[in-house]
């Protein structure tokens, strides 16, 4: 019984073999001896693992599986007559009943038979059902020799003896790494197949199985296609700017274009926006998207697609600060260059506009020239403060700014183009652009959406809603409809101005330029 023990307290399997024609009352009688022999001693120690890992399953499901292997000459397998599948293993369980005894130590109990008329033995039955159950990571997990070993020394000192109950808090006969983590992914609810306290030696979460996207995650990753079939995993994250650019006219220059994908090895291979009309989807050549795994407390998807328009957002933020010292003039050369990159086709240049196409008066240096939406020529602004839809051009049904003529003719010069029934993309950056330039050079009349629209459109998901922030998440002071509600770029919390004075680049999120963090991640010795 004391041998017995422990290999049923250090197996994960355990096979019982015989050789007899039928399966006797004494297999059964000793199988059940066994299983009340472990409950006796080991219940308590599962019960202290149970607490202690967090594992919400019974305490049979703690204990090693039983494989009883039956090989027979002549007489037909348990269960052969019958087509169902699982038929042996209910004839079992029938005839531990019928016999009034018990397997609630196991975790299961199945049948493998095999009638060899001539040798050799077919052992492939036993090898699938063993693959099976080393496959089954759900309760038990793999672990290093060096635990099983430890296991063993404790159940030989604890059994080496008298089998007194005193002994038996001394000893720890399962180790916490014999049982399966009790993570779950929190995007598909699979559970981690490793062991227990695998985090503690460096090794992190891992699944079998694909895991499902989950939008409020961001768990799709990109991966640069070259490397990938190159045998290497290179993940590209959405950023701003190449690493080569200037900081603030890498901004200037690319932030409109949209999201820059940069992998380590191969370099910039792709902008999201680098025509204005027809680009193609990054996953079409040049990356391959894979859905991962999401643990709790783990870091590896602040980044994403999700956060890039805020990154812009900020990005400009960040060259108007550089700017401001210049003056008006290269602040207002700067709008007008993003206006271009970004431009509709049929929008005449910055560049080739001189003079109001209204009233043909020159613009000066620091003066503003406004587009009408609706013919796309350069005006002054008394002269394009009118607005209406303009659905033709794929503005949708909002009322945007255009010229007289085109007010007063109630649409654009072609009549013969036919209404843009969905709204292309870019339009939304078009959007975020004169945000932007509005901000940048001081003028607001500019504006075709409430900032407060940009701003949820651009919103991270990692980042609080505005109507979950009551209070600061530094000095717990209450917000007013007065104050204003920043979000620290690295934790995604509220704070309020004073509490978020300092900036920093932020690489994890995706903002390789400096920006607003709260003061206990500015506090931080690591990088953000």
């Amino acid at each position: 019984m004391r041998l017995l023990l422990k290999v049923l307290a250090v197996s994960d399997i355990v096979v019982y073999r015989t050789r007899a024609e039928r399966l006797h009352n004494d297999m059964f009688q000793f199988l059940s001896s066994a299983s009340g022999a472990y409950l006796k001693h080991f219940t308590p120690e599962l019960r202290a693992l149970s607490t202690r890992c967090g594992l919400d399953v019974p305490l049979s499901s703690l204990g090693p599986a039983v494989i009883i292997f039956q090989e027979t000459t002549h007489t037909q397998l348990l269960g052969q007559d019958s087509k169902m599948a699982g038929y042996a293993d209910t004839l079992l369980q029938k005839r531990f009943h019928d016999l009034g005894l018990g397997t609630e130590a196991f975790s299961s109990v199945q049948y493998v038979g095999t009638q060899t008329i001539t040798p050799p033995t077919d052992y492939s039955g036993l090898l699938e059902a063993i693959k099976q159950q080393v496959k089954n990571t759900h309760t038990r997990s793999p672990r290093q020799p060096g635990i099983v070993f430890h296991a063993l020394e404790a159940l030989s000192e604890r059994f080496c003896g008298e089998l007194s109950d005193e002994k038996m808090t001394l000893y720890s006969f399962f180790p916490d790494e014999y049982f399966t983590c009790s993570a779950l992914c929190l995007s598909c609810n699979i559970r981690c197949k490793n062991g227990m306290n695998h985090l503690r030696d460096r090794v992190p979460h891992m699944a079998d199985g694909l895991c499902q996207y989950a939008h409020q995650y961001n768990n799709k990753v990109l991966i640069c296609k070259r490397c990938y079939e190159a045998g290497r995993e290179v993940i590209v994250v959405p950023k701003t700017s190449a690493s080569s650019d200037n900081p603030w006219f890498g901004l200037a220059k690319y932030a409109w274009s949209g999201y820059v994908l940069e992998c380590a090895s191969c370099g910039v291979i792709y902008r999201s926006r680098q025509y204005w009309m027809g680009n193609q989807d990054p996953e079409s050549g040049v990356v391959r998207s894979e859905v991962k795994h999401v643990w709790e407390d783990s870091d590896a998807f602040l980044t994403s697609h999700q956060n890039a328009a805020q990154r812009v957002l900020d990005g400009m933020n960040y060259v108007i600060q550089s700017v401001s010292e210049y003056g008006t003039g290269p602040t207002k050369a700067v709008t007008a260059w993003i206006t271009d990159q970004v431009a509709p086709p049929y929008w005449r240049p910055n560049t080739e506009i001189t003079a109001c196409h209204g009233c043909q008066k020159e613009f000066k240096e620091a003066e503003r020239k406004h587009h009408c939406r609706s013919c796309g020529e350069g005006f002054c602004h008394p002269c394009s403060s009118r607005r209406m839809p303009v659905p033709e051009r794929g503005w949708g049904n909002s009322p945007v700014r255009v010229c007289e003529a085109c007010y007063r003719q109630g649409g654009p010069p072609d009549t013969n183009s036919q209404v843009c029934k969905v709204e292309p993309r870019g339009l939304i950056a078009r959007r975020v652009t004169e945000v932007a330039q509005s901000t940048l050079d001081m003028v607001t009349t500019a504006v075709d959406y409430p900032l407060c629209f940009v701003k949820d459109v651009a919103r991270p998901d990692y980042w609080v809603p505005d109507q979950d922030i009551t209070k600061c998440n530094q000095c717990s002071k209450p917000f007013t409809p007065a104050m204003s509600k920043h979000h620290c770029r690295a934790c995604g919390q509220g704070v309020c101005g004073p509490c978020s004075t300092h900036n920093k680049p932020v690489p994890s999120r995706g903002w390789d330029h400096p920006v607003r963090v709260c003061d206990s991640c500015h506090a931080r010795t690591d990088s953000l």
